[in-house]
């Protein structure tokens, strides 16, 4: 039986506990009942999330999932169609939603590590015919889980905005790690607000809230999606002490980013060079993805892992996933790589 000297958890980012400064800020935090919008502090974080994107309004909701398919339904209508790459979280990790709450199809496109272009969507929005589903919107994800944590630019997006006003279509992004995304591109996040009509903007993850996404848009949008949010049982009352987290992540917990991009650039670099590792997805931002050669069983490599206290999940056939953050320190990052270099 292996000593176990630490636990390095690397299955995700949404692993993250509040910090003493966090849990300080929730416990102190004013609140009132937010389905009567008398939540100074939910009000307080969706104002302040609005005003980094340059959105007129928001709309503070349990999931980035609650989030996503909020603005799903919002932007389409039954018989419609959703665009989207094959990887993205709308389509794959939340739970058939597109189909049971908007009653909408989807058309899957095979993207760059689930990067969309203009050029990709524009041949696959139908035509006005009775035979096809109308095209009402397109979803983009930023960061891309599936991707590696691949990223767009704004110079990449701006193309897709174009064409989607030209063909009268509404643009959504999945941004669940999106400040993970700005922290590499040093974009101007009220750019964003500019080209898309509806913005999920996760605080679990990177940021280290304990719960908690923001969905930007228009008054227009947020009002109607805080109707959704109720008929989803999204509607909550003294939501503000979870508000505070999420106002003192955005606050303390962004520049701090590019530490977990910097901790997932050298536990690439490592695993790279391991003659077990088959190949590698590019490092850009906090996930790391990985092929181990056929020799080795994915399920038993993280079984070895997980007795040297090192967490990590599988993530296809023969592809492993770690993901860094705000809980893993320089110190574990050492560990990581010295149990790496020591399997075979």
């Amino acid at each position: 039986m292996n000593e176990i000297k630490m636990i390095v958890d690397l299955r995700s980012d949404t692993v993250t506990r509040p910090t003493p400064g966090m849990l300080e800020a929730m416990y102190s935090a004013k609140v009132g009942d937010d389905v009567f919008e008398e939540d100074e502090t939910v009000n307080a974080l969706q104002e302040k999330t609005a005003a980094i994107f340059g959105m007129e309004d928001a709309l503070f909701c349990p999931s980035g999932t609650m989030t996503n398919q909020i603005a799903i339904k919002r932007f389409t209508n039954p018989m419609e169609e959703v665009i989207c790459d094959e990887t993205a979280h709308v389509y794959r990790y939340e739970g058939g939603g597109i189909a049971y709450n908007s009653m909408a199809s989807v058309r899957l496109l095979y993207g760059d590590r689930g990067r969309l272009s203009a050029e990709l969507i524009e041949p696959h929005i139908n035509p006005d015919n009775v035979h096809y589903p109308k095209s009402s919107l397109v979803v983009l994800e930023n960061t891309v889980n599936r991707g590696g944590g691949s990223f767009y630019t704004l110079d990449q997006i701006e193309p897709i905005y174009h064409l989607c006003r030209l063909k009268n279509i509404y643009l959504h992004l999945d941004g669940a790690r999106i400040f993970n995304a700005l922290a590499e591109s040093g974009d101007d996040p009220k750019e964003y607000g500019r080209m898309f009509d509806g913005i999920s903007v996760c605080l679990s993850k990177g940021l280290g809230a304990p719960v908690g996404s923001v969905l930007l848009g228009s008054r227009e949008t947020i009002y109607h999606a805080r109707r959704i949010r109720k008929a989803l049982g999204g509607g909550w009352r003294q939501a503000g002490y979870l508000a505070a987290a999420g106002i003192y992540a955005l606050d303390h917990h962004i520049d701090r980013l590019k530490t977990d991009h910097r901790n997932a650039k050298t536990l690439a670099e490592t695993l790279i060079s391991l003659p077990f590792v088959s190949s590698i997805m590019p490092a850009e931002t906090n996930i790391v993805i990985f092929e181990l050669d056929k020799k080795h069983n994915p399920d038993e490599f993280v079984e070895k892992l997980k007795h040297h206290g090192i967490k990590c999940n599988t993530f296809g056939k023969q592809m492993i996933r770690f993901v860094t953050h705000l809980d893993i320190n320089d110190e574990q990052i050492g560990y990581t790589i010295d149990v790496l270099n020591k399997m075979h």
